[in-house]
């Protein structure tokens, strides 16, 4: 680890990640010339009843669509598109787009207000430039969720949604699945050690935890017994063995798998994690995850990682077994009842769908896990909804690493589903590749996927909770 980034206080390491995930994920837009606050194209802006603030941008021979953008987690700030060359590109094509910032006075994790400030935006912007004669909202990362929030309850006010990598688990997966990563490196690799894993009072005390896991991690990373720990946790939090930079390992290269989970580990991803775990946590109103009656051995059997884990433990000489049952055996965090009936109300989709929606997702997603949309699918056929949802993948590793040709190309997909009435071909890997391609712009790499199960042991509603 760099001098520079050990010599971070924790609080410091919780901004630098917050501020590489907006990077990543929100891509920095470039400030359009600013223009008065009416009118019927140009850069506007506005604020809600909430004091959420809402930008759109409109241009000159504007087609009629409207696209209502939902950003993902970070500074509530108003964006209305996931990247500048995206805007670019979908302004030059005629469209309209608008979002809004949510509501700036409480969490990161928005999600009490994002669909309602939303739906305000629509009318606000509809206010000064007309009723738009199609709608259509896209949404990224945590702005995934909140955009499948939208296709579930928003017929008649959009026509479809389309979602980039977005974290359409829902709150109290995320937290659980993350949990159980955090509590095997707390529990395996810091024994005795009391690591605050849950229940955060303040920003600082989160940074604090990822910097002990972080350290534990890399001390750890040195011996084959510590490599075969971190691939364990790394199997729970459903991280991918493909990293940026680096070319994808072989199927049964178990080691160099570990060394690519190894190097999310060390660009950062803890101080992520429990950054997000406290907004969570303050947006649930306490904490909504637990680990009490899980049973880790279970748990691993249905991860696609664990035939990596068994190999590394053997290599390693290490006894697989007594660590998921000293897991399981210690495994005693319950949840909060109002904060888990929280994140279920603001925080969850899945329940059905009113419009047509378009996923799309990496494979191999450090922040939100590709498996969150074979667990956001299901629920989807189970409400009776699949016919409405198309589900598209990018060969590519990170988290909302799209290029502009895949989005407009999805975009596209989209919109021909909405026109016809029916999905056809349009949302085939295979079509969106040949349409992603024939924009002549930034590449695209579509393929067939069918993603894994998400490793989150648990069912809903049912939940320990605390006494």
């Amino acid at each position: 680890m760099p001098a520079s980034t050990r010599a971070r206080t924790p609080r410091a390491r919780l901004r630098v990640a917050l501020a590489a995930l907006a990077s990543a994920a929100l891509t920095a837009l470039p400030a359009p010339a600013a223009q008065a606050d009416t009118g019927t194209s140009g850069h506007l802006t506005g604020t809600l009843a909430d004091g959420a603030s809402w930008i759109a941008d409109v241009p000159a021979r504007w087609n009629g669509t409207l696209l209502l953008f939902s950003h993902g987690f970070g500074p509530t700030v108003a964006q209305d598109a996931p990247s500048g060359a995206v805007r670019t590109e979908l302004l030059a094509e005629g469209y309209a787009m608008a979002g809004s910032s949510y509501d700036p006075h409480g969490s990161m994790w928005a999600l009490n207000s994002a669909e309602h400030d939303q739906f305000a935006t629509l009318d606000a912007v509809a206010a000064k430039i007309g009723g738009p004669r199609r709608t259509l909202a896209v949404g990224q990362s945590m702005g995934g969720l909140v955009n499948a929030q939208i296709a579930r309850d928003g017929a008649g006010r959009v026509d479809g949604a389309l979602g980039l990598c977005g974290l359409v688990a829902g709150g109290t997966d995320l937290d659980n699945y993350q949990l159980d990563a955090e509590y095997t490196l707390a529990r395996l690799l810091l024994p005795g050690r009391d690591v605050g894993l849950v229940r955060f009072g303040s920003a600082d005390d989160a940074a604090a935890t990822a910097q002990q896991l972080t350290d534990a991690v890399t001390t750890a990373q040195a011996t084959p017994q510590g490599r075969a720990r971190i691939a364990l946790a790394a199997a729970f939090l459903n991280l991918p063995a493909w990293a940026p930079g680096q070319d994808r390992p072989a199927p049964g290269d178990w080691a160099g798998q570990e060394e690519q989970q190894y190097a999310w580990f060390a660009q950062g991803i803890l101080s992520f994690v429990e950054g997000g775990r406290y907004a969570v946590e303050q947006s649930a109103g306490g904490n909504n995850s637990w680990n009490r009656g899980v049973d880790y051995g279970r748990l691993l059997t249905g991860s696609v990682h664990a035939p990596q884990v068994r190999a590394l433990y053997r290599a390693a000489g290490v006894d697989l077994r007594a660590d998921l049952a000293s897991l399981t055996r210690g495994a005693s965090i319950t949840a909060d009842p109002a904060a888990v009936r929280a994140a279920q109300r603001t925080s969850s989709a899945g329940q059905g769908l009113g419009v047509p929606l378009l996923d799309v997702h990496t494979v191999a997603d450090n922040l939100v896990p590709v498996e969150q949309e074979r667990q956001f699918g299901d629920r989807v056929r189970a409400a009776g909804d699949g016919a409405l949802l198309r589900q598209a993948y990018v060969e590519r590793q990170g988290h909302c690493a799209f290029t502009t040709a895949e989005t407009v190309a999805a975009l596209h997909a989209l919109e021909h589903r909405v026109s016809s009435g029916h999905w056809d071909d349009a949302a085939t890997p295979a079509a969106l590749q040949r349409s992603a391609t024939a924009l002549g712009l930034d590449g695209a790499a579509y393929v067939p996927y069918r993603p894994a199960r998400l490793t989150v042991g648990r069912d809903r509603p049912a939940h320990p909770t605390r006494p």
